[in-house]
């Protein structure tokens, strides 16, 4: 499952940053990220098949409900680094603007 779900968010992640106006928001970085996670889920699958064999496709009930907890937990750090970097570059000035209110 932490394979599956940080797929999905790199390749959402993919199809805005490709869709994008302008290279203000750095949805760059946050495809990075994705992708570096998926690609590190792979390979700890292909080893986890490596040492399992068959009983691989078949994992307990609270086996995937961690792996879901897991996957959401690393796509929520990527994005709350992503926000904190685009807050401190601030490329609209948006909260240099609010500070100096």
């Amino acid at each position: 499952m932490t394979l599956l779900i940080t797929v999905f968010a790199a390749v959402f992640a993919t199809v805005k940053w490709y869709n994008r106006k302008d290279d203000s928001m750095k949805l760059g970085i946050l495809c990075f990220m994705f992708w570096g996670a998926s690609l590190m889920w792979l390979v700890d699958a292909l080893f986890e098949y490596w040492e399992l064999k068959a009983e691989y496709f078949s994992p307990a009930l609270e086996d995937m409900i961690n792996d879901t907890f897991l996957g959401l937990s690393v796509v929520a750090l990527g994005l709350v680094i992503w926000l904190v970097r685009l807050l401190i570059l601030d490329p609209k000035g948006t909260v240099r603007a609010a500070i100096q209110r």
